[in-house]
């Protein structure tokens, strides 16, 4: 069923239609009496009854307009707030519940000044526009919202963000190094956890006498360095955080469950094993593979040679994913489709761009000598 399909009963549009007219019979009431309007009749209706049935005949026509209006208002509000969720209506119900009372206890006063009927409509407008600033208020910081009101309320606190939470980082991601042109791209940021048995693993292996493991862990200490000098992540090394367990593997998923945060690995089955246990997981060896490029050195491809290149006897076609191709030895062939094999790849800072030449035409199979 579409929200057009909901309607309100037409005696609530009846309801508002006499508020209006209420209103303005009581402008018009504080209007002639005002005037002393008393003196002036028509027929057994005196001044102030003229004022009323004027002001009440206003309130008819507008009152009819602002009623369908409101109606309007409230069906249209009503299908934005059914794309929310539970936590950010309760959220937003709250910022406007505290906007109420925050208005109301401050522009009270404005009631003991002047008539009723003319200072009401002004305290409403007031305390309607608190309100609204409330609830926008409260949508926009409903996590800290849900979590000031949750124990008292006996509402459970609203779960972090996946990417809010900090990154634990494990040996391999520090002796890769890549994480730092990661965070240099802008793609991660925020708070790098190093547990100390990941720091102590990385000592290890760069006092280590074998010269492979010792360049490791230099790489290692180095990559933790420059991410301490960039200014989007900060470091900080924690404890150990579970002494009991004796594989540092087994520590890290420990600590993530125990401290919500996501752990940020290169190592595939540690990944899988976290993953299994509820740990929230970046992989970067799995973000490397998405990145791949489509084809490489040595692969066949079939392209569309679109046009010459800008070498002599060049072309140039596309790959489906945009990356231009440039053929050698085949601008002849422009407009054809063309088997070629991939020489190289070049990735720029502009994007990527594959080299390839024309695939030699297979030949017949070589005679079987008997």
């Amino acid at each position: 069923m579409s929200a057009r399909d909901v309607r309100l009963p037409r005696g609530v549009v009846e309801l508002l239609r006499l508020c209006v007219v209420a209103f303005f019979a009581g402008i018009g009431y504080e209007i002639s009496s005002t005037l002393d309007a008393g003196g002036v009749a028509v027929g057994p209706i005196d001044g102030v009854g003229v004022g009323v049935l004027l002001g009440a005949a206003v309130g008819y026509v507008v009152g009819g307009v602002t009623a369908r209006l409101t109606v309007r208002t409230v069906e249209s509000t009503e299908a934005s707030l059914r794309d929310r969720s539970a936590e950010q209506v309760l959220a937003g119900m709250m910022g406007a519940a505290l906007g109420v009372i925050i208005a109301a206890g401050i522009t009270w006063p404005v009631l003991l000044i002047g008539p009723t009927v003319v200072v009401l409509p002004l305290f409403v407008f007031v305390v309607a526009t608190v309100a609204l600033l409330g609830y926008r208020l409260g949508l926009s910081r409903r996590h800290a919202i849900l979590g000031m009101f949750g124990a008292q309320t006996g509402l459970a606190s609203a779960a972090d963000p996946p990417s809010s939470l900090a990154l634990v980082m494990d040996t391999s991601v520090a002796i890769d190094g890549r994480i730092v042109d990661v965070v240099g791209a802008g793609f991660l940021h925020g708070t790098f956890l190093v547990p100390q048995p990941v720091l102590d693993e990385l000592q290890g292996l760069a006092d280590a006498g074998d010269d492979t493991r010792r360049a490791k862990g230099r790489r290692g200490l180095e990559t933790l360095e420059a991410l301490r000098r960039h200014r989007d992540v900060d470091i900080e090394v924690v404890g150990d955080p579970a002494r009991e367990l004796p594989e540092v593997d087994a520590k890290l998923v420990r600590f993530c469950l125990d401290r919500p945060s996501r752990l940020l690995t290169l190592d595939t089955n540690l990944a899988k094993a976290a993953a299994i246990a509820g740990v929230h997981v970046l992989n970067l060896h799995a973000l490397a593979v998405s990145l791949r490029p489509p084809v490489s050195a040595g692969d066949v491809a079939t392209v569309l040679l679109l046009k010459a290149g800008r070498e002599p006897g060049q072309a140039v076609g596309y790959l489906d994913d945009g990356t231009m191709v440039v053929v050698e030895r085949s601008r002849e062939r422009v407009g054809q489709d063309v088997d070629v094999v991939v020489t190289s790849v070049l990735t720029t800072a502009n994007g990527r761009m594959v080299f390839a030449r024309p695939q030699p035409p297979k030949g017949p199979p070589a005679p079987v000598l008997g």
